[in-house]
């Protein structure tokens, strides 16, 4: 049986899909307010950008927090069709994002259920909710063909 996913992370993998096309790794973000709300969709820039910062949870980050006109994403939601990366992570954190959910686990670069497990760093100021594996095995192919693609 297919998992039917929750249309924030529908439109994180419609994000993702956009920036393989762009010859990007394939990872999507979204963010939405308590109620569901989308707030900013965003997917993988680095190579377009010339930016080794410009992950898709960054730029997602960097847009809401412009919105809101504050730094705290309180009350927000991150979808990512990737688990976090360390430096993605301590932007979670220190945006104060409410939920993490997030399709496949990474077990190179992964800093939250892999690695570094940031979010149980005795450092770590804020904590979100974490839900991982949602549409786990749709980001594994996309992410899987993509790289045999380049190969």
């Amino acid at each position: 049986m297919t998992q039917k996913l929750p249309e924030p992370m529908l439109r994180a993998f419609a994000e993702a899909e956009k920036a393989a096309g762009r010859g990007e790794v394939p990872v999507g973000a979204v963010i939405t307010d308590k109620l569901g709300n989308i707030l900013a969709v965003a997917g993988n820039r680095t190579l377009v950008d010339h930016d080794p910062t410009a992950h898709a949870e960054m730029l997602a980050i960097r847009e809401v927090a412009a919105k809101l006109g504050s730094e705290r994403l309180i009350d927000c939601d991150l979808y990512v069709t990737l688990e976090p990366c360390a430096m993605c992570a301590a932007a979670i954190s220190f945006a104060r994002i409410r939920r993490l959910y997030f399709a496949a686990s990474d077990e190179k670069m992964g800093a939250v259920e892999n690695g570094p497990v940031f979010f149980a760093q005795p450092t770590c100021h804020h904590k979100p909710e974490v839900y991982g594996g949602i549409g786990g095995q749709r980001a594994e192919t996309l992410l899987r063909d993509f790289f045999r693609s380049r190969r």
